[in-house]
């Protein structure tokens, strides 16, 4: 069974819950109490409160409108761990959630057992009719987790990034990329088929065997291509940095107003986390030398030159397209050609930016109730990104996703793949 399809029995229900839950907790488990009430920016959240609000979100959509008798463990954290629900009432500020040193960690880990068993007894005794209205609020409840277990992890990545050690928060050595050509891959255009069907294989959407999709990947509709050729991986540190040494954060040729404006206020000269040494410590693509260590996951390591370059923001990504002559991808040109033979990196390694403003398809409409609140409202002033990174968990992707971020924000594993308008001949190297 796909991890995209709602489990067909209450049984199975139960199990893959369990195993989400689990793994939220294993993600948070090398960050020490302290590490998980800080909060780094008023954009991250502490790792304590990730954990509590995915609680929050079966409480409030399910335990207390479906469970009889549901007590809440405590009422207060219907107010503390309400993310931007309007429609559920008050919220603390999320600017201030790094000060909530009460609950403690304990207590929001005890806060979570009592939601996992309550969700489990309103799996396994609710009647028919409730559990075919709410299946589909239970699988929404575990995809809001993974995206949730990605945040913890690059929140707590930013928050670490913060400190003079520099800790890493996976104590391994991380496996080194394999290096690999770029080529030109082309699609012919025309008109092609975009987003989540929901009507695929006679399943109807919000049924018990739907495959699962977010209200945002559809409808599927059809969408006109002019061909285009779009590059078979991501741009790579390496590549990235022959981008620094031209002075690419110096020339405001390459930048759009808003990022140029940015870069001078923020005064950036490289992605974030990259921490130069002053000496070349490695090599990069074709021999270029690099003084440059990056700060990820298994902590401050010299930079691998054939990595994808990760932590850009749009306008850095669109600086670095323009700059190599190309640009980035429409998001239909992007799920287009994740069908095209010898596409890599699509899922698994970094998020990637397209030119697309993140707005409702044709036709799309909001999820019922509380969760109508999930995604419609967030479509102005945001960037479309297409893929998964290496923090996403494995199952939680498909071609049809949109994330979404606006167009400065950085701390996410967000990247590029380059594309341009087709050109006749055959096929050549980026």
């Amino acid at each position: 069974m796909s991890d995209h399809d709602l489990p067909l029995t209450r049984r199975d229900l139960a199990r893959r819950y369990e195993a989400v839950r689990r793994h939220t907790l294993t993600l948070a488990e090398p960050l020490s109490a302290e590490d998980q009430s800080a909060q780094s920016m008023p954009d991250a959240s502490p790792a304590k409160w990730h954990q509590a609000h995915t609680s929050w979100f079966f409480e409030a959509l399910l335990l207390r409108p479906h469970l009889s008798g549901y007590r809440p463990l405590d009422e207060s954290y219907h107010y503390l761990f309400n993310s931007y629900y309007e429609g559920l009432g008050p919220r603390h500020p999320r600017p201030q959630r790094g000060l909530l040193t009460r609950p403690s960690l304990e207590e929001v880990r005890a806060y979570r057992r009592h939601v996992d068993t309550h969700m489990q007894q309103l799996i396994a005794a609710c009647d028919d009719t409730t559990w075919n209205r709410i299946a589909p609020t239970i699988a929404l409840g575990l995809h809001h987790e993974q995206q949730h277990q990605e945040l913890l992890l690059t929140d707590a990545l930013h928050l670490l990034s913060c400190h003079p050690w520099r800790p890493a928060l996976i104590d391994t050595e991380p496996p080194p990329a394999v290096p690999t050509s770029s080529e030109w891959r082309r699609h012919d255009g025309g008109l092609v088929d975009i987003g989540h069907d929901a009507e695929a294989n006679g399943q109807a959407a919000g049924t018990a065997g739907a495959a699962f999709a977010f209200d945002n990947e559809g409808p599927r509709h059809r969408v006109w291509l002019e061909p285009f050729e779009i590059a078979s991986r991501l741009v790579t540190c390496g590549e990235f940095q022959r981008f620094i040494d031209a002075g690419g954060y110096r020339d405001p040729r390459w930048w759009l107003s808003d990022g140029w404006a940015t870069v001078q206020a923020q005064g950036w000269r490289a992605p974030l986390y990259w921490v130069e040494d002053g000496e070349p410590a490695s090599t990069g693509s074709a021999g270029s030398p690099s003084r440059w260590s990056v700060f990820g996951l298994h902590g401050l390591r010299p930079m691998d030159a054939a990595a994808p370059v990760t932590q850009l923001s749009f306008y850095e990504a669109a600086a670095y397209a323009e700059w190599a002559g190309a640009r980035l991808p429409s998001e239909h040109e992007w799920e287009a050609a994740a069908a095209l033979p010898g596409m890599h990196q699509l899922l698994d390694q970094a998020w990637q930016w397209t030119r697309s403003a993140y707005h409702p398809y044709p036709g799309f409409r909001p999820m019922d109730g509380a969760a109508s609140e999930y995604n419609g409202k967030f479509m102005v002033g945001q960037l479309v990104l297409r893929g998964g990174s290496l923090a996403t968990p494995p199952g939680h992707t498909r071609p049809t996703y949109r994330n979404f971020f606006p167009p400065a924000a950085r701390w996410q594993f967000s990247g590029l793949r380059l594309a341009r308008d087709a050109r006749s001949g055959a096929e050549t190297h980026a």
